[in-house]
């Protein structure tokens, strides 16, 4: 089963309201052929909602929603192509899986020899050959999901739309499905708008994902943009775990800028938005782009700091640092400090040995590494 390529589809200033609350505002997006776009964002943030005017179950109050250029707003949910696959399967708990598969194209009075051969190759796309004859109470979590995305996907529609689907499953399985789905979305090349809240489901799966927040459009980029210049704080705070410094600009030359934050930290970074003397900025930066030194090595940003927490998690160590006035996190797969380094007055370590509380380290991160936002985008309370 391919095809040449999926549909492309377009909101034009969508909106939505329900009485005095507007669930959607002014959403413009659109989803090239064949791309893969999540909607992330919190609960209540819209994307149900944005998903939901897509498929036809609700009309848009203002605004339209085009499928390959034509509008769809009035056309009925069944005429509009697309396959869906919700968090609760849905499925028919009479009905055998083939039967459940074969569904949407009984409804479209396919030939019997053309419902088993479809039925078939999407039962072998899914990984679920020989599983035919079972009721959906004989199958796993992620067995039933695979027949709801057969299903979905039988009729060769020219979308998927796929609301949390992997929300009822446990974290291995879940992840183990994403890559599933994607590989089978990948196959097919078919257009695809998945919604979920999971900010990691959504960075692993994504060509592009569109933010969400309180009916907003926040920012529309590829997980790698999104992640390393975020267009305000709450998509930074959202979409991973940063450092958030509020700062003022006193020096801006030569495509860098020097901050001082609240805590009176100089902070360094690259301009890549125009900062002037004086100006407010919120400073991100991510765990993992900062670093300890050893006495000998320098960094744009360098500071003094004392360790004032340890958090282990696997592969991963979670440092909590006081610079100054400033508490900042660190995240690094090593759990020992580089050598030499100052461990009190006059003690210095020659060689590795374990990051302990009350450890005084040197803590760096380069100037590219600072996300410069406007003071205007107040960062989330801690």
């Amino acid at each position: 089963m391919s095809r040449d390529a999926g549909a492309e589809i377009e909101f034009r200033s969508v909106t939505r309201t329900f009485g005095d609350v507007i669930a959607v505002r002014d959403v413009s997006l659109r989803v090239a052929e064949g791309e893969f776009v999540t909607l992330l964002g919190p609960s209540g943030s819209g994307k149900t909602t944005l998903l939901m005017m897509l498929a036809g179950f609700l009309v848009p109050t203002g605004g339209d929603i085009r499928i390959n250029g034509a509008s769809v707003v009035l056309r009925p949910a069944h005429k509009r192509d697309l396959g869906i696959v919700f968090q609760h399967y849905a499925l028919f708990p009479h009905l055998s899986v083939f039967d459940n598969v074969a569904f949407p194209l009984r409804l479209r009075r396919m030939s019997g020899v053309e419902i088993r051969t479809s039925v078939e190759r999407l039962l072998e796309l899914v990984r679920l050959p020989g599983l035919a004859a079972r009721r959906p109470r004989e199958l796993s979590g992620g067995q039933q999901q695979r027949v709801a995305l057969a299903r979905a996907l039988v009729f060769n529609p020219s979308a998927l739309l796929m609301d949390e689907p992997l929300g009822a499953l446990d974290r291995k399985l879940r992840a183990h499905m994403q890559e599933e789905i994607r590989d089978i979305q990948r196959s097919l090349r078919i257009t695809t708008l998945y919604v979920t809240h999971d900010q990691d489901e959504a960075m692993t799966m994504s060509d592009r994902i569109a933010v969400l927040n309180e009916g907003r459009l926040e920012q529309v980029a590829s997980p790698a943009e999104l992640y390393a210049r975020p267009a305000n704080a709450f998509v930074a705070d959202f979409l991973g775990d940063a450092n958030f410094l509020r700062a003022t600009v006193v020096d801006a030359e030569a495509g860098r800028f020097v901050a001082v934050t609240g805590g009176g930290l100089r902070v360094t970074g690259t301009a890549t938005r125009a900062a002037g003397p004086g100006q407010e900025l919120v400073l991100v930066l991510r765990p993992e782009s900062l670093r300890l030194l050893a006495a000998d090595e320098s960094d744009d940003n360098c500071h003094e700091g004392i360790v004032e927490g340890l958090l282990f998690r696997g592969g991963l160590t979670r440092i909590r640092i006081r610079a100054g006035k400033e508490l900042l996190t660190l995240a690094t797969t090593r759990s020992t400090m580089p050598s030499p380094i100052r461990t009190g007055p006059s003690h210095i370590r020659t060689a590795l040995s374990p990051i302990r509380i009350g450890d005084s380290v040197r803590l760096a991160w380069s100037a590219d590494a600072v996300v410069a936002i406007p003071g205007d985008s107040p960062p989330p309370s801690p």
